[in-house]
């Protein structure tokens, strides 16, 4: 199994990086996964804007080339992880660029004159690592849990995608947080999973 990591936090002493450093960790011993590959979009650089003119056009964006070698890491993976924090009841913008860019009609999906498309990214797994400064709870009940409907409906398995596992963690600036008990617990989880 082929495990790719989508990090998105501007901060390496964020807990978000702590959840990334655990969950690299838990890969490694897991004899189940053959390669890790980490893509830290804030760090790559990439850019999150979304542009259709005359010279960009929509019809086009699967076969843009500067994201070949992005398409080519999705292609590959078997599992991917998306790690990042939640701001403002959803993922930071600049994955959410990412997404709009990347997952492309003619790449992660096909129209085919039907109600929904068709995936392209069946038989991969996803998990969605978040933490947020509020209550656990607080998407649930105050946000109809936009996040996980946005990232589970929305995106994962609108182009294929039907296994999603969230670790979405509350309360993550509190000193009564439990980050340690809740880093071990994505180690762990990634030293035992399977595909």
């Amino acid at each position: 199994m082929n495990a790719l990591i989508i990090y998105t936090h501007p901060n390496h002493q964020s807990l978000s990086y702590a959840f990334l450093q655990r969950t690299i960790e838990g890969c490694q011993e897991n004899k189940e996964i053959d390669e890790i590959k980490v893509l830290d979009l804030y760090e790559e650089g990439f850019d999150p804007v979304l542009v259709f003119n005359e010279q960009k056009r929509r019809r086009d964006m699967h076969k843009e080339p500067s994201l070949e070698v992005y398409r080519q890491q999705l292609i590959w993976a078997d599992k991917i992880i998306f790690i990042y924090p939640i701001w403002w009841g959803r993922p930071p913008a600049m994955l959410l660029g990412y997404i709009d860019r990347l997952f492309a009609s003619g790449f992660a999906y096909q129209d085919k004159g039907g109600l929904l498309p068709e995936g392209l990214l069946k038989g991969k797994s996803a998990v969605c690592i978040s933490s947020m400064m509020g209550p656990a709870l607080y998407p649930l009940f105050w946000l109809n849990n936009a996040h996980k409907v946005l990232m589970r409906k929305a995106l994962l398995q609108y182009v294929g995608i039907r296994s999603v596992k969230f670790f979405e963690f509350g309360n993550m600036e509190s000193a009564k947080g439990r980050q340690e008990q809740k880093l071990e617990r994505v180690h762990r989880y990634f030293r035992a999973v399977s595909h």
